[in-house]
Formats: C-alpha cells, sequence, structure tokens
C-alpha cells in the first residue's frame, strides 16, 4: 500500500480518486480511496480544479466520490471489468500504477506543457509512456518527538549502533519504545525498507535496485531484513506491531508520544502536519537513516506520490485528461498543499515555510532518490507484507523470505 496505497496507504494509502468526466446526459465522476476527513481536506483542492474545468467545460458536470482506500483497488478493478468505472482515477505511483497500466490511456500527448512544472513523473510511467500525472511527491522521512530526545539527552544518531543506545536512554528516560510501528495490512516493512534502506545498502546497490538490477542474495539486502526481526527481537517496536494497523494507529504512537521515532510519509496523511497539529510543530523532527553499512549514503526516499490517470475506457480521453490538467494545476494543487500539507507535485510551490519539519524536508528533494519499496511490483509487495510478519512473529527465517521475494520479483 504504502507509497500511498491510495504507495499509502499514499496518502499513500488514503488517497485513490478517480473522476469521470462525461459531457451533458453524463456526469464526471471521481472516485477516492480517502476516508471522511481526509475527503475534507481534499475538498478545497476539488473546489479549485472543478472551477478551472468548468471554466473551458461549462456543459459538463464532474462528480467526486470517495471510496474506502483499504478496499480501493479491488473496485478499481471490479469496475474496470463492468465496463461501468470512472473516466479518471486516482493511483498510487510504482507497482500499484505499473500493474495496471493496460487500463488506462498514454498521456504524454496532453501533459507535455506541465512537464516542467510537476515533479515525479517516473512513478507513473511505464516503458517510456506516462499514464498519470502526479499530484503529490511521497517519500518516507525518519519523524522523531523533540521533546522526548530532550528529556532523554541525546541527538539524532547517525549510526545504528548510537541509533540503539539512543532508544535505550530514551525508554529510560521518558518510557517511550523507540519505534512506532504497524504492521498488520503487512505496509510497515514497505515503510521500514524505504526509510532505513538508504542507511544500508551503498549507492551503487542502491541505483542497481530502482533500475531493476535487484541482488536479493547480496548481504546487505539480507540486512534489511535482519535488521527488521532484530528490531523486533530487540524490543524497539511498539508491543503487537502485527496487530497495529499502520493507518492511523501506529501514527498516533508517535502522536501521543508513546514512542519517540516514526518512519512516516512527507505529504497529506502520517506526515509533518498531522504530527505537528498533537505535538506542536517545533517538536517535530526530522532524521537522516542511521548509517549500518560502511559506504552507505543516506537520502530522502521519495517518488511521485499519488497521481491521476485516464480509463481506456473513457469516451472521450482528450476530456478526460483536460480534467486530470484542471486537478493538477497550481491553483488545485495550492489547495491541497496548503490544507492537507501534502508536498505537491508543482515545483512552482514554496512550501518550505510550513513548519520546521517541511522545511527540512523540501531541501533534500533534489538529492533524493526513488524510494526502495516502490520499485516492486504489488505482488512482490503483497508478498514481503505476508512475509514481513512471519519474521516478526519468528515463524520464518531471513535467508528463506529473502529466495522467495527474489523467485516473486523475477516471475514479475
Amino acid at each position: 500500500m504504502p507509497s500511498s496505497s491510495p504507495g499509502w496507504p499514499c496518502r499513500a494509502a488514503a488517497a485513490p480518486h478517480r473522476p469521470s468526466p462525461r459531457r451533458r446526459a453524463h456526469r464526471a465522476r471521481s472516485w477516492s480511496g480517502t476516508g471522511s476527513p481526509a475527503s475534507r481536506a481534499w475538498r478545497p483542492t476539488w473546489k479549485k480544479a472543478k472551477a478551472d474545468f468548468a471554466a473551458r467545460h461549462p456543459d459538463v458536470t464532474v462528480e467526486f466520490v470517495a471510496q474506502p482506500f483499504d478496499q480501493y483497488y479491488t473496485l478499481l478493478g471490479a469496475a474496470a471489468q463492468s465496463g461501468k468505472g470512472p473516466d479518471v482515477m486516482l493511483f498510487n505511483g510504482g507497482g500499484q500504477l505499473r500493474d495496471r497500466v493496460d487500463l488506462l490511456v498514454p498521456l504524454d500527448e496532453y501533459v507535455a506543457a506541465d512537464r516542467q512544472r510537476l515533479a515525479g513523473w517516473d512513478a507513473f510511467s511505464k516503458d517510456g509512456k506516462v499514464y498519470a500525472a502526479p499530484v503529490t511527491l511521497q517519500g518516507h522521512p525518519i519523524y522523531y518527538n523533540k521533546t522526548i530526545y530532550q528529556k532523554a539527552g541525546v541527538e539524532p544518531a547517525k549510526t545504528w549502533d548510537d541509533f540503539v543506545t539512543g532508544c535505550a536512554a530514551i525508554k529510560k528516560a521518558a518510557g517511550a519504545d523507540c519505534l512506532a510501528l504497524g504492521n498488520k495490512e503487512g505496509f510497515g516493512i514497505q515503510f521500514f525498507m524505504s526509510g532505513l534502506g538508504p542507511g544500508i545498502l551503498t549507492p551503487k546497490e542502491y541505483d542497481d535496485w530502482i533500475a531493476g538490477r535487484r541482488d536479493w542474495t547480496s548481504p546487505h539486502v539480507k540486512e534489511i531484513f535482519r535488521l527488521w526481526k532484530k528490531a523486533g527481537d530487540d524490543g524497539l517496536n511498539n508491543d503487537g506491531a502485527n496487530s497495529t494497523a499502520l493507518f492511523n494507529d501506529a501514527f498516533a504512537l508517535f502522536d501521543t508520544a508513546k514512542a519517540a521515532h516514526v518512519i512516516g510519509l512527507m505529504s497529506d496523511v502520517g506526515h509533518w502536519k498531522d504530527f505537528g497539529e498533537f505535538l506542536g510543530p517545533d517538536n517535530v523532527g526530522v532524521m537522516a537513516a542511521p548509517v549500518v553499512t560502511e559506504g552507505a549514503e543516506p537520502v530522502l526516499p521519495y517518488d511521485g506520490g499519488i497521481g491521476y490517470g485516464v480509463a481506456k475506457t473513457a469516451k472521450d480521453p482528450a476530456l478526460a485528461a483536460d480534467l486530470v490538467r484542471s486537478l493538477t494545476s497550481t491553483a488545485a494543487l495550492t489547495a491541497f498543499s496548503t490544507g492537507a500539507g501534502a508536498i505537491t507535485s508543482d515545483t512552482t510551490i514554496d512550501a518550505s515555510g510550513g513548519a520546521p519539519a517541511v522545511a527540512a524536508i523540501v531541501p533534500q528533494i533534489k538529492s533524493g532518490k526513488p524510494a526502495l519499496h516502490v520499485a516492486l511490483s504489488s505482488k512482490v509487495l503483497d508478498l514481503m507484507g505476508r512475509l514481513s510478519q512471519q519474521l516478526l512473529s519468528g515463524s520464518a527465517e531471513v535467508d528463506d523470505v529473502v529466495r522467495q521475494l527474489a523467485a516473486a520479483d523475477e516471475a514479475s
């Protein structure tokens, strides 16, 4: 899911939408995988997009319909098979979109004028073609509670060993768990891989992974899963991580200072703005991944987060694509940035003044790299979620898990 499954879970997961434009006798319908609070945050965006679209197409009605994010892709598949789905759909970037490009119209000819203004296109592309226009940039910063840090007398750690030492001091001084983790749906491993992976893989291994040259036998790749298991065995996580939902139970542990760290998102849910509303904006810190492997160079892991695509079943693809352009207009994305705290794909919007945490994130975007889990197919991510639960429960071993994932990755 993550990356905001509508990869997130991204909100990542909480934000899949689908609009559908149809002329006069038809209505444009937009599906959203957000719950009601998230939908409220989207309403100013939809209002701006509707106004922009109506100025060019006054005879077309656009309707937005919220769908449960945890059922979004199931509902999407059913609607596509029936031929009754909307004309415009919201997707998480990465595998969730790439596995479904057979449902979509390539948008290159329609969005050419937006290519320089918007960032994050790679997450919505396959085989050299663009299938959705990015709405947000979604990443996985490691957030920490500055008040807890001050109480424990620690600073953000540069290495994993120092991180573990700091967690012991935090537990003693504040009684807080080290890391808030939710893996009930198998999403926690995705955040763990992308949030901590930059401190584990060397730059070449990282780049090869993103490019599809993944060596699952590498000791450093295995280290991701070994550390996942060890963190659980050593008590760094909250109790019951496998029965804790990432959205939003794990985030609530961080919000309420029951955990000192969380690997969250950087846009529109489980992110700096949400955390700041509970802890105070000045108490939300952002740290780089602690270095585990000598030679690793931690970077901000991010991609295009969520984006709108046009269904092949759309009766008027050009019209549907114009709605996509309205939904990703500067006015619409400015409203989303302000209302939801999203770091949007529009590079002309200045979000650096939002809060100390976002001011720390934005400068890292230029040197950031795609998130590790987003490079994997949705089938591999589903398998990784199940196997990660087994690792935490002690019913699987790292070598066997990695072998199964390698086979699934090769098959996909």
